[in-house]
């Protein structure tokens, strides 16, 4: 007769000959394998390098603004924000066209250039009718428009590269600058001609107004709108766009307008700053924007870019330079620390680019 089991006692596993309760054998089979934590750990520490390769320049800026706030007490003011935002509004406003043209994978270097030409119109128009000061304004962002619109139909239409397009608008619009003022300044411009860049709405001045107002409405233009996918879609690959039925044409025209546009609105808040048309406004600003809008993530390859990007970015510069003047720092240094912000900005975004790619 065959002996049956006892019903108490512990059933039994086999491993490697030898005998194994099943509560032993439970209890190893529940404890996490040693691959499985080690990729685990992985995923972690690959997950918080992504975390802090995104948002690099987020902790760059902290550090600048904890800097500069430790070592003078006169920069973390309400004030002197103030400050610092207004002297971004105009600046703002040519990065966010930039920001357009940079992401179908173009260049805009006339954005200078425009600013000088459209603030010498307003500024001509001002002395001549004195009131009509709004007119001027007017006039002055149409002549930007219009210079972004050769612009666009020059590259869209003519396919000549956006480099050399806007390098040569940016050496005649330079050129009627002087022309409209012979080749001088235009002063004698009314007081109330200041009030463009001084008068406030809500408490807030009308140039930070509009610069907070162009963010949002164009942050949701480019996340919202099938405008902004097909802006996107241009700088990724213009031929696939194309054949997905984009008209590149259109909208590679339509973002050089803007850029031209924005330029031209900025010419009208520098010279109502200034109460006078120089005719050498806006020198340094094609580059200044650029390095914005590469500082805050943007590909300059096009495809790759945000427009809230760019504003860090510009936040950014907008911060160093008011710190660095706070501090009393030589011009010149100021232009090598730029110069090693820019650089290193682009370098870590192509080291985050080579990782994804991997």
């Amino acid at each position: 007769m065959t002996a049956t089991p006892d019903a108490t006692t512990t059933p039994t596993t086999v491993r490697g000959g030898s005998p194994v309760s099943a509560t032993e054998a439970t209890t190893t089979s529940t404890q996490p394998r040693a691959p499985e934590a080690a990729a685990s750990r992985r995923w972690s520490r690959a997950r918080l390098e992504e975390l802090l390769i995104h948002n690099s320049m987020v902790l760059v800026l902290l550090l600048v603004l904890a800097y500069f706030s430790y070592e003078n007490s006169r920069f973390a003011t309400l004030s002197n924000a103030e400050t610092i935002l207004i002297a971004a509004a105009p600046f703002a406003l040519v990065a966010l066209g930039q920001t357009l043209v940079i992401l179908t994978g173009g260049i805009d270097l006339s954005v200078g250039s425009v600013i000088a030409v459209s603030a010498m119109t307003a500024a001509k128009l001002v002395v001549g009718h004195p009131d009509r000061l709004w007119l001027a304004a007017a006039a002055a962002a149409g002549v930007g428009l219009l210079c972004g619109l050769v612009n666009g139909l020059v590259i869209s239409r003519l396919n000549v590269t956006p480099f050399v397009a806007t390098l040569g608008m940016l050496t005649a619009a330079s050129g009627f600058a002087y022309v409209i003022g012979d080749g001088a300044p235009i002063n004698g411009l009314p007081s109330e001609y200041g009030k463009i860049a001084n008068t406030e709405y809500l408490g807030v001045r009308a140039p930070v107004f509009v610069m907070i107002v162009g963010f949002i409405v164009l942050g949701l233009v480019m996340k919202r709108t099938t405008w902004g996918l097909r802006v996107y879609a241009i700088g990724g690959n213009r031929t696939a766009a194309e054949v997905a039925g984009v008209n590149a044409r259109l909208v590679l025209t339509s973002v050089y307008v803007l850029s031209g546009g924005l330029a031209g609105l900025s010419g009208v808040i520098l010279s109502s700053r200034v109460i006078s048309g120089p005719p050498n406004l806006g020198t340094g600003y094609e580059l200044d924007s650029i390095a914005a809008v590469v500082i805050g993530g943007a590909s300059l390859m096009g495809g790759r870019g945000t427009v809230w990007g760019t504003l860090l970015g510009l936040l950014l510069i907008q911060t160093l330079n008011n710190g660095l003047d706070i501090l009393i720092v030589p011009a010149y240094w100021q232009a090598v620390i730029s110069g090693a912000l820019i650089v290193s900005a682009v370098a870590v975004d192509m080291w985050a680019v080579r990782r994804k790619s991997r």
